[in-house]
């Protein structure tokens, strides 16, 4: 690019105020404010969602050197996954997981959970996402801190809501985590600022792959009766789009958010596309979520990127 100093300083400087967004990260491992419960120096954990995920959030949180952890209260609506969680935490982490009684099986036992905390200590929230939101406001309620997995929701009406409560969050300066791993990762972090210092000039469109075969729980059988139906979709809940998403939410958000960090900004339409090759795989399991998909975003641009047009393309 043949430009003057003073106009690419402007485009800098032009980029680095406008469209700002607000990074969701995981609560161990990047810089934001620390987290106190009230009258003590301990910071006390509830996990809500005790499969592999949860699990491994569990540990990562008490096993951090920013000062002293306890994971005190465990919840799920299957006990044979709340036991294998615990057995494997306190195999690795001891005296750091102190639950003892405190582990709740139901539909209501993220409030039992959280009600073992005090104001200013940490829940983790690793359910299917159908829950999250309703997990979310009672943590607020509670003024707790939270780490919570992607993916949030799974449609508009929750996506709304989940963003009214992140304001309300906010508002009670509680500190909110997503699990959303590139965001740590140094070498995108340096991509983005140099993207957003002018470096390559307008972005006018980004592209994102991603490529896997089955995965989780997206195929599964028919019911067989037991448990409850109810609980058998939550047990495999990648198969059902109330629950998870499917494949797109739960897993190529990771990509709808590389898109999102790299251009600073949040697009304003969406149009999608996908098609399923066959609905029951030879080995009699059902594939629910679509095969595969195209997801279109566009962007609004900004004034000085209208001789490009009116949108900026992510794919």
């Amino acid at each position: 690019m043949n430009e003057s100093s003073n106009s690419l300083s402007t485009r800098r400087e032009f980029i680095k105020t406008t469209g700002r967004i607000a990074a969701a990260s995981a609560l161990a491992g990047v810089a934001i404010p620390h987290v106190h419960a009230a009258g003590s120096d301990m910071i006390q954990v509830a996990l809500v969602g005790c499969g592999g995920r949860g699990g491994g959030a569990a540990e990562n949180a008490v096993s951090t050197r920013s000062g002293p952890v306890k994971l005190v209260a465990m919840a799920d609506v299957f006990e044979n996954k709340l036991n294998s969680s615990f057995e494997g935490l306190q195999k690795k982490c001891g005296d750091r997981v102190d639950v003892q009684d405190r582990k709740f099986i139901g539909f209501d036992g993220y409030k039992k959970a959280m009600d073992a905390l005090k104001p200013g200590d940490v829940v983790i929230l690793t359910t299917p996402l159908a829950f999250r939101w309703v997990h979310f406001t009672y943590a607020i309620q509670k003024g707790l801190n939270v780490f919570m997995e992607k993916p949030l929701t799974a449609d508009g009406p929750t996506s709304r809501k989940m963003l009214k409560l992140a304001e309300e969050a906010t508002a009670k300066n509680l500190k909110v985590g997503v699990g959303l791993m590139s965001r740590h990762s140094r070498a995108f972090q340096e991509l983005q600022q140099r993207i957003q210092d002018g470096e390559i000039g307008d972005v006018i469109l980004l592209r994102g792959y991603r490529m896997h075969g089955p995965v989780g729980s997206a195929f599964s059988t028919k019911w067989p009766g037991q448990p409850s139906e109810l609980l058998w979709q939550i047990k495999n809940f990648h198969s059902f789009l109330w629950a998870s998403g499917g494949c797109f939410s739960d897993f190529y958000i990771h990509h709808v958010d590389h898109l999102c960090w790299m251009k600073n900004a949040w697009p304003v339409k969406a149009q999608a596309l996908g098609g399923r090759h066959y609905r029951q795989a030879p080995d009699g399991r059902y594939g629910r979520p679509l095969h595969q998909r195209l997801q279109r975003y566009l962007f609004e641009l900004r004034p000085r990127q209208q001789r490009h047009g009116d949108r900026c393309e992510a794919q």
